[in-house]
């Protein structure tokens, strides 16, 4: 039910609060009991369990971002490599239209036109 009910913790216990309140008898399956969410006591372990979860979240992010900035500290660069094209390869569709030079060198047209932008490379001669 959580894939389908919403992707955070957070907004599951809301769901099935609201299901409470509406009178409707909601049991959930946690690891080897249930919780009764109908009263105190499984509403108190349903908060519990959603603000371990939310804290766990947000660790990640914090480690995610930590490492993120060391390794930009580091000089590593991140993200998708650019793509090279040999001189070559571009000497050999100078004069060619776009669509057909980009279907000669294997790149998409709007590569080419980025490339062609901003004189990264010059097929007009």
């Amino acid at each position: 039910m959580r894939k389908r009910a919403g992707g955070r913790l957070a907004c599951l216990v809301g769901l099935i609060l609201l299901a409470a309140q509406a009178s409707a008898q909601v049991v959930s399956r946690v690891v080897d009991g249930d919780i009764d969410c109908t009263t105190p006591a499984g509403k108190l372990q349903l908060h519990i369990l959603a603000a371990l979860a939310e804290f766990e979240r947000g660790r990640i992010q914090e480690r995610v971002r930590a490492g993120l900035a060391r390794a930009r500290a580091q000089g590593v660069k991140l993200g998708r490599p650019r793509r090279r094209i040999d001189p070559e390869r571009i000497a050999s569709v100078v004069g060619l239209p776009e669509r057909e030079a980009a279907r000669r060198l294997g790149i998409p047209r709007s590569t080419l036109q980025r490339c062609l932008a901003k004189k990264l490379i010059d097929i007009s001669h």
